[in-house]
């Protein structure tokens, strides 16, 4: 067994990982192996181990709700200091993704219709790693609520979807609609139980709800109590539409009520009052 990677080590390679991620997100080309060769000259390490040591990342990357290097494939078998490391590193670097966090209005006004695929559950294929590592993350660092506190990334997965919607009407000749397409969180506050108030190409309602992330789609998020009462009391018109791996390419899927067919629904906080 080789000798357990040093905190100086670590934050090395850490740091390594999120450069190149950043050029991956960004579209800036990079070398991998000229990489590899500069930290092998001040890291004691072979070409393989510090390969196998970026693929750990991913996978802690992964556990934590954040998109990963494309290549870098998770592999989950590593020490906990690593988790450490990544945690440093991001504590110190909170808006690393500020940038992709809000596309600027012209932007979204080229911006192609947001594409939407199956949910997961229907393609029904397997985790990259083991699912209980994945579940032990959030539950230990708790990536939904992570997400849910930043507001930015929530605002801008809605304006994602809220210009989809109108573009989507536009296209099937409801401009009238289209006009009428209301951002109701912003106009009209939080508390309805969703995000967007847009229209069938019938002029039927449809209510939708957005979660946002950055990572991966099976990424946890929070959905509240009246979300959910909402959803089960105007379950033809309600939509939750999941936006993910948004820093990078948004993807979406959409589910239907009943959730509770889709998802696992798990309690996280109580009002607690004196007995």
């Amino acid at each position: 067994m080789s000798e357990a990677w040093s905190e100086t080590e670590i934050d090395l390679v850490v740091a390594d990982y999120f450069a190149m991620l950043g050029a991956e997100i960004e579209g800036r080309p990079f070398n991998k192996a000229e990489r590899n060769r500069a930290l092998q000259e001040v890291l004691p390490r072979s070409r393989g181990s510090i390969e196998f040591k970026h693929q750990n990342i991913s996978a802690v990357m992964l556990g934590l709700g954040q998109p990963w290097i494309t290549g870098y494939k998770p592999a989950a078998n590593f020490q906990n200091a690593l988790v450490d490391g990544v945690l440093r590193w991001l504590e110190a670097h909170p808006d690393w993704l500020a940038p992709s966090n809000r596309p600027s209005r012209t932007v979204l006004q080229n911006a192609p219709l947001l594409q939407f695929g199956p949910p997961p559950t229907q393609r029904n294929e397997p985790s990259p790693v083991d699912p209980e590592f994945i579940a032990a993350m959030g539950r230990k660092f708790d990536v939904a609520e992570r997400d849910a506190r930043n507001r930015a990334l929530g605002k801008a997965g809605e304006e994602l979807v809220l210009h989809s919607e109108r573009q989507a009407l536009q296209l099937a000749g409801r401009e009238d609609l289209a006009d009428r397409v209301r951002w109701t969180s912003v106009q009209d506050g939080d508390g309805y139980g969703f995000d967007i108030a847009s229209f069938e190409p019938d002029g039927r309602e449809r209510l939708i709800e957005v979660k946002t992330t950055n990572g991966w789609e099976r990424t946890p998020f929070h959905i509240s109590r009246n979300e959910l009462a909402v959803a089960d009391a105007r379950r033809d018109e309600w939509h939750l539409i999941r936006v993910w791996s948004f820093a990078r390419v948004p993807h979406a899927y959409m589910l239907r009520p009943p959730l509770e067919a889709h998802l696992e629904l798990t309690a996280t906080s109580f009002l607690a009052g004196l007995r």
